[in-house]
């Protein structure tokens, strides 16, 4: 039986944490033997181990998690909201038993104290294939996580328009020199789950020469389904005759990665567009951590806070019109997938990995970039769809023909073989 393991730093905790224990899910399903082994465990399942074995260990490794997260405002300029790792912490994976002996080593994201470079290098010594799903864009750059309009991994970073010292021998560049240094010792393949990430990937400088599969992430498509709507409107509290949006919600109006101005901004549009029809609009927000930091909104709004139940977030999906993401950089986000799952629509910006799933028109509308009025035509538009029944069938049968377990399972399957058949060993 193919062994594998999934190294990554949270357990659920995030879309990679939930990626990473979606894959393994898929693959036990597929009769592989799977196993996930993370950096700091949050949860009680007794499935995924830590490397932490006591908590003497929990608790440092906690320490260096928050300690570089206090000592990065030192190097980050004030006003900078993208997330950027520093590579001052890391530890060694490779005395673990399941490490040891697994035929594969799949990485997932490994920040926050986890695999630095010189670790990352370190797994050499085990002789194994290795296989990197990066859910982000740390990997190839200099420190960031989010790139934006920035094309200095292109080259060897340097410059960094994050960092309050840019320079042409900054901190980015030192970290860019770091991760080459390791990259050249360790062989390893790259799992790209979107077209833009393996696009990117390729015009990397960190990463010529690396093999780049695009696969995408899965999910739950048992849990994640559609149902009636006015029943699922019904069960979830909600107005059986309102024309109800969902939305993920970041609590501040300055945020660049999410998009939130852009949401606010065509809602204010749509509702002026709508005039006296506007009462037949309710909007529906989870993800905010609190009301009292939230913008007013132009619908009544319902905040319903964090969801840590999918049986729950799957029925608001479900339940809802349509859903809003006005993100401006996501390499395959995760809402869109579970709300495309449960059968409903997705009103999104042109970016990331979005158009991989969102097919204008089909199962959604993609609107011009940063434009709040072409979102605001995408809300429109399915308000006034005559056929709003057969987008939702689109939406989950789009998910079941490319996303669903057992497709995404049986592509990672046969890149773990392949790996093994053409000897692709650290040796």
């Amino acid at each position: 039986m193919l062994k594998v393991v999934h190294l990554n730093t949270y357990d659920g905790n995030g879309g990679a944490g939930r990626a990473c224990m979606r894959l393994n899910r898929a693959l036990i399903s597929q009769n592989i033997d799977s196993k996930i082994i993370v950096h700091y465990k949050f949860g009680n399942n007794p499935d995924i181990k830590t490397f932490n074995s006591n908590i003497i260990q929990k608790s440092y490794t906690a320490a260096t998690i928050i300690l570089e997260r206090i000592l990065a405002k030192r190097f980050l300029k004030p006003d900078s909201r993208t997330p950027f790792s520093f590579t001052w912490f890391g530890r060694s994976v490779i005395k673990h038993p399941d490490v040891k002996n697994a035929d594969i080593i799949h990485l997932h994201w490994v920040n926050h104290g986890f695999l630095d470079p010189k670790h990352i290098a370190e797994i050499k010594k085990l002789g194994k294939p290795v296989l990197w799903t990066f859910h982000d864009s740390n990997a190839f750059t200099g420190g960031c996580h989010v790139r934006y309009a920035c094309d200095h991994y292109l080259q060897q970073c340097g410059n960094c328009p994050l960092l309050i010292n840019a320079g042409g021998d900054d901190i980015s560049h030192r970290i860019w020199k770091q991760k080459s240094k390791a990259y050249q010792q360790l062989d390893f393949s790259i799992a790209a789950p979107s077209s833009w990430m393996q696009k990117s990937v390729k015009a990397s400088s960190l990463m010529q020469g690396k093999a780049v599969n695009q696969i995408p992430n899965t999910l739950e498509t048992d849990v994640f389904k559609p149902a009636d709507k006015k029943q699922a409107k019904k069960q979830a509290g909600l107005p059986v005759d309102k024309f109800i949006f969902l939305s993920g919600f970041m609590p501040s109006r300055k945020d660049l990665h999410k998009g939130t101005q852009y949401l606010l901004e065509s809602m204010e549009l749509l509702k002026q567009r709508l005039g006296v029809d506007a009462d037949q609009i309710e909007v529906v927000v989870f993800g905010n951590r609190g009301t009292e930091n939230v913008p007013d909104f132009p619908f009544k709004t319902s905040f319903l806070g964090t969801i840590n139940n999918d049986e729950k977030l799957a029925l608001h999906y479900a339940a809802a019109d349509a859903f809003l993401i006005p993100s401006l950089e996501d390499n395959l986000p995760y809402t869109v997938m579970e709300s495309l799952s449960c059968g409903t629509p997705v009103i999104a910006f042109t970016t990331g990995g979005i158009p991989d799933m969102v097919q204008h028109q089909y199962n959604g509308y993609l609107a011009t970039y940063r434009s709040s009025e072409s979102f605001t035509d995408g809300m429109e538009w399915i308000i006034k769809h005559p056929e709003r029944e057969k987008l939702n069938q689109q939406a989950r049968q789009t998910i079941m023909d490319t996303f669903s377990e057992e497709v995404i399972a049986k592509q990672h399957i046969e890149v773990y073989n392949n790996l093994l058949n053409r000897g692709g060993r650290n040796v």
